[in-house]
């Protein structure tokens, strides 16, 4: 299963930004093992180079810690995982935000939306 990735950003970073959003959803669990680099290489149909960049930059973030024999985990540490899920939401809002804006929507009336719509999915 390939995945469609956006041309105007890096593969590597769609991919950090999906295993995040996987923690931040509870599909992936703390201390939940990742595949193997080949796997999900082939898994996502992207070359193993970029997989290893990814785990790298995961466990940079202190997302994950790699066992040496034994593969990639997610961290239980509780904390990390709460500042990333912050990290992402502030992240997202942002890019709303200035999505919204270039339509030359006001920030009042972007809350204002927001607003009328809580609660009401």
């Amino acid at each position: 299963m390939t995945i469609d990735f956006a041309k105007d950003r890096p593969i590597y970073l769609q991919l950090v930004e999906s295993i995040c959003g996987d923690v931040i959803k509870g599909k992936l669990k703390p201390g939940d093992k990742l595949a193997s680099v080949r796997e999900f290489a082939l898994e996502s149909g992207v070359n193993v180079n970029t997989v290893q960049r990814v785990y790298k930059e995961l466990e940079m973030m202190e997302l994950t810690e790699t066992k040496r024999g034994q593969g990639t985990f997610i961290t239980t540490d509780d904390g990390v995982i709460h500042t990333i899920r912050e990290q992402m939401k502030e992240q997202v809002a942002m890019q709303f935000i200035t999505s919204i804006e270039s339509f030359g929507f006001t920030l009042d009336e972007i809350i204002e939306v927001l607003k009328s719509k809580k609660g009401g999915n």
